[in-house]
């Protein structure tokens, strides 16, 4: 079957799927089954050869059609200036949480210590290790799923701790008031709120997903854990859904955090909510 026919029927099983971006993934599933670029693969559009792999990518468009994420098919997620490996049981990472780890590199000194709680792929600590390379970055991941990708993921120097951050661990009383950077993307869905989206619905695990009924019992417990560790003077971001960027800064407020602010994503939602601990 030709490239072009291989795209159009493509574009057209997952329009038809509801998939808004039917035409990119489909560009996208076919570079991946060719083993080259989307660039490159625009570029052979114009010769439009016949494809040996054909069944192979219908394959996998119909999977696609499924709502099966992107990500999962070609076993990738792509974040800041990393290239992840992602798959059944990782939540995959979001392009408005790179805003959140841009707040996160602003405070960190050279030389800094940070910590990533609820690190899912890891994308927010292996950001931090590779972009501040003298940093330390202690990394904790709750969901035993996420550990396999983890260790492929994982570069600079990032350590990773397997755990429930509620639970007691000895590094919690040897990092206590050393930490420059605490950032956290946790879980923060209502149980009640359950996603439109087929493929978070479907596919991300449930665990970074949920947060309890409203959605804040992981941040408190953030909160919690991040003033514990920080220095007098450190800087914690927690990522939040677009409508709790109040409740989230009242929290924050009850706790006794300084110069809280609310920022936003590229979209002006509500995204993050940042913090420094009281000297």
């Amino acid at each position: 079957m030709k490239l072009s026919e291989l795209i159009s029927r493509g574009t057209d099983l997952l329009a038809k799927a509801g998939i808004e971006s039917a035409e990119v993934d489909t560009q996208l599933l076919a570079a991946h089954v060719l083993g080259i670029s989307r660039g490159e693969l625009q570029a052979r559009l114009f010769l439009d050869p016949e494809i040996s792999q054909s069944a192979e990518l219908l394959e996998l468009l119909q999977k696609r059609s499924e709502r099966i994420p992107l990500q999962h098919l070609t076993g990738v997620a792509y974040f800041r200036n990393l290239t992840l490996a992602v798959g059944t049981g990782v939540f995959i990472p979001r392009p408005e949480t790179e805003g959140v780890v841009d707040l996160a590199l602003q405070a960190l000194p050279e030389g800094g210590l940070a910590v990533d709680l609820c690190t899912g792929s890891g994308a927010i600590a292996i950001s931090i290790a590779t972009e501040r390379p003298s940093s330390k970055v202690y990394a904790w991941e709750l969901n035993p799923e996420s550990e396999s990708y983890l260790r492929k993921n994982i570069r600079g120097n990032v350590e990773l701790v397997m755990g429930d951050i509620a639970d007691d661990h000895k590094l919690w009383d040897e990092l206590a008031r050393t930490v420059d950077v605490v950032i956290s993307n946790p879980p923060y869905i209502p149980t009640w709120a359950v996603p439109k989206d087929l493929e978070v619905q479907l596919h991300d695990p449930a665990m970074a997903l949920y947060g309890g009924e409203d959605g804040m019992d992981i941040i408190r417990v953030v909160s919690q854990r991040a003033a514990q560790l920080l220095k007098p003077g450190g800087f914690l971001v927690v990522e939040h859904a677009d409508t709790q960027g109040q409740l989230v800064a009242d929290l924050f407020q009850t706790d006794g955090w300084d110069n809280i602010q609310i920022h936003q994503d590229l979209t002006n939602r509500d995204r993050s909510v940042s913090a420094t601990k009281a000297l």
